[in-house]
């Protein structure tokens, strides 16, 4: 004698925390657990018999419907992806549409046309968990690809940045420039007027300068301490000269006072390397790097508040 007699197999389908359908031949619901009542809103005594399409019309011709097709007439069990089908039944839990994962099964009944088994399990808390962590590490990347206290990219920032663009300069046969910015007698500004005061005079600069650049590919990178990079891509010497004229003028217009600065407007000023990469001569990263570096030196040498070429 079978020990799952139907009293115990109702109680075990209204125990499960999952929904539970079976369709018979004629894809009429022959079982509707007490979850799908509860979450659907439809008793089964409503459900019971109907054609399982006038009880869930928006899933007609859709892939629950080529899975039950499949498993009544192809013997074939189906696994929806979650990632596609994110919430297929009218499922709700506190107001909030359930988010879902169904599976299909075929179920053979001796005697009797093939049935199906549809298995609905509510995913909602693990999707939530899911993006949550992609947030997080949304996040973090963009903490690791910013300045902690100026908020535009970083070192590591500017390191991804310059060989990727050096790649597509070599690739397209391009131009690519670099500038080297670095604040003037920085280290006496913060003497003076301390170490607070020097945070602020970095953010504003940076934050201004960096709202120069109009395109996506342009980038500005706290490269360390007080010294800032401006990779311009397919910008030849000219146009960065032009940039780094705009770049000296908006920093000494910011009007931030500087006692402690040799130059006669007493404000805070920039000094400015260039360095440009030709379209038909492609240096190494490092050599680029040095050269601007050597060019913002030769700026600093001269007097500082201008710019020098390499």
């Amino acid at each position: 004698m079978n020990p799952l007699r139907p009293p115990l197999l109702e109680s075990v389908f209204r125990a499960l925390n999952l929904g539970a359908i079976v369709l018979d031949g004629e894809r009429h619901v022959v079982l509707w657990n007490s979850w799908m009542a509860r979450h659907a809103g439809l008793p089964s005594e409503q459900v019971l018999g109907q054609d399982f399409f006038a009880v869930c019309p928006g899933l007609r011709g859709g892939r629950v419907d080529a899975a039950i097709q499949h498993a009544l007439y192809n013997n074939f069990p189906s696994l929806l992806s979650q990632t596609l089908n994110k919430a297929p039944f009218d499922l709700y839990l506190r107001g909030q549409r359930i988010q879902q994962a169904v599976e299909v099964t075929p179920i053979a009944v001796a005697g009797a046309p093939r049935h199906c088994l549809i298995q609905v399990t509510d995913v909602s808390i693990a999707v939530g968990r899911e993006k949550l962590l992609r947030e997080q590490a949304m996040v973090l990347r963009s903490q690791s690809f910013a300045d902690g206290l100026t908020g535009i990219a970083n070192r590591r920032h500017f390191d991804v940045a310059m060989e990727k663009e050096h790649r597509r300069a070599k690739r397209g046969g391009t131009p690519l420039s670099l500038l080297m910015i670095d604040i003037d007698h920085f280290k006496p500004y913060n003497d003076h007027y301390g170490h607070q005061k020097g945070d602020q005079c970095l953010i504003q600069v940076a934050t201004a300068l960096a709202g120069m650049l109009k395109r996506p590919c342009d980038l500005m990178a706290r490269y360390g301490g007080e010294e800032f990079a401006m990779i311009l891509p397919e910008t030849d010497p000219e146009q960065a000269w032009r940039m780094a004229e705009s770049i000296r003028a908006r920093a000494e217009a910011l009007a931030i006072p500087h006692q402690r600065n040799s130059d006669p407007s007493r404000l805070v000023t920039v000094s400015i390397g260039i360095a440009t990469q030709p379209a038909a001569a492609p240096v190494a990263i490092e050599a680029l790097i040095g050269a601007a570096d050597r060019a913002l030196y030769q700026a600093k040498r001269g007097g500082r508040n201008r710019i020098a070429a390499a």
